[in-house]
């Protein structure tokens, strides 16, 4: 039986009138994330009523492949080097298992 993945989730706080910028950057730093080992799939959506603000919700096979295997990666390096000079303050990860589907 193989488990569900798990859910990471992080409210994105881009610096005003960087948007644009980070949408280019963050779509040339999918390709990192979306070829690491144990990823599932990724959104990106920005805010309606805060558009400086984006969520992203990435599925990854288990916590671990994301907390070790990508964070501990080399790639990693390059994916901060593309996006963390955005965000003011730095974004809070948390990861979420599924309860219920309707």
């Amino acid at each position: 039986m193989t488990s569900a993945p798990v859910l990471e989730h992080a409210i994105l706080p881009v610096v005003p009138g960087r948007e644009a910028e980070f949408e280019l950057a963050f779509a040339e730093a999918s390709a990192i994330i979306s070829a690491m080992p144990g990823f599932v799939d990724l959104t990106l959506s920005r805010s309606i009523e805060t558009p400086n603000e984006y969520l992203l919700l990435v599925h990854w096979e288990s916590v671990e492949a994301h907390e070790v295997g990508f964070r501990g990666s080399a790639a990693y390096q390059d994916w901060r080097r593309l996006l963390h000079g955005f965000y003011e303050p730095f974004p809070v990860v948390e990861h979420f298992a599924r309860v219920l589907d309707a």
